[in-house]
């Protein structure tokens, strides 16, 4: 495992917003966290990721927790395929909580009101419903009378644990010092008062600023190479559709691996 950074500062509490927000108290856990970062249809990846945090809690004894950032879905060719295995309890048995990513939440506006949202078949969702045995471009083909049909096929082919599953997906989790969220938080901006948008959405001026509060953000979002630091966060989205890595991060006494 690859060393990545030390301790941090002590944080801050949270409340509840429109998206669920889970504050687990300001003390550093005891036990292991692994963060995933963004998954976009890569059940493999997925499988073997979860695969090796089972087998370090083994190695070590320990029971831990597993954050996953977001963006379960699009890009990949296997959306449905995760969500069904997100859905399911862990086969190894770990304690997950699931962050929204901006992709997770623009299907979930699509299934609301297709016609409205169409921009989300170009941000991936062909694929996502190709997974599912759906082809909205064939569908879309025959006009008006396309968007009836296409919304039936969702109605009928998207399962209902899907859907609750998008609907109950988190904005963010806070532990201890640190904050586990899809995108980022809005620089100088309460915890509490953060706006799901930004939780989702945001890059600049997160990226360059960090979040300006006592906390160490872990998020995915923006693809780099290699997991990046920058002031008080650290990215771990490393492009899972093209790159094939999917990037496991460990944060144990105050301190960081690389898992994966």
């Amino acid at each position: 495992m690859q060393r990545l950074f030390g301790n941090k500062a002590a944080p801050q509490a949270a409340t509840e917003p429109r998206r669920q927000r889970i504050d687990l108290g300001p003390q550093i856990p005891h036990y292991p966290i692994y963060a995933i970062g963004d998954v976009h249809g890569r059940i493999d990846l997925l499988q073997h990721a979860e695969s090796l945090v089972a087998g370090d809690l083994i190695a070590n004894g320990q029971a831990g927790l597993v954050i996953l950032l977001g963006d379960y879905i699009d890009r990949g060719k296997n959306s449905a395929d995760v969500m069904n295995y997100l859905c399911a309890p862990s086969s190894y048995g770990l304690q997950r909580y699931i962050v929204c990513g901006n992709h997770d939440d623009a299907f979930l506006q699509f299934l609301d009101d297709p016609a409205r949202h169409m921009n989300w078949l170009d941000f991936g969702g062909r694929q996502t419903l190709l997974s599912y045995g759906i082809d909205a471009d064939y569908m879309l083909t025959r006009g008006k009378k396309g968007i009836d049909d296409l919304k039936r096929a969702l109605a009928d082919t998207i399962p209902s644990q899907h859907v609750e599953l998008l609907k109950n997906m988190v904005g963010y989790v806070r532990i201890g010092s640190y904050v586990f969220v899809h995108a980022g938080l809005r620089p100088g901006v309460a915890l509490e008062e953060q706006d799901d948008r930004d939780l989702l959405w945001i890059r600049e001026p997160f990226l360059s600023r960090g979040p300006e509060l006592p906390f160490l953000v872990v998020h995915g979002h923006t693809v780099y190479e290699r997991p990046e630091t920058g002031p008080n966060r650290i990215g771990i989205d490393t492009g899972a559709v093209n790159s094939n890595r999917l990037t496991v991060l460990k944060l144990e006494d105050g301190k960081g691996f690389i898992l994966s």
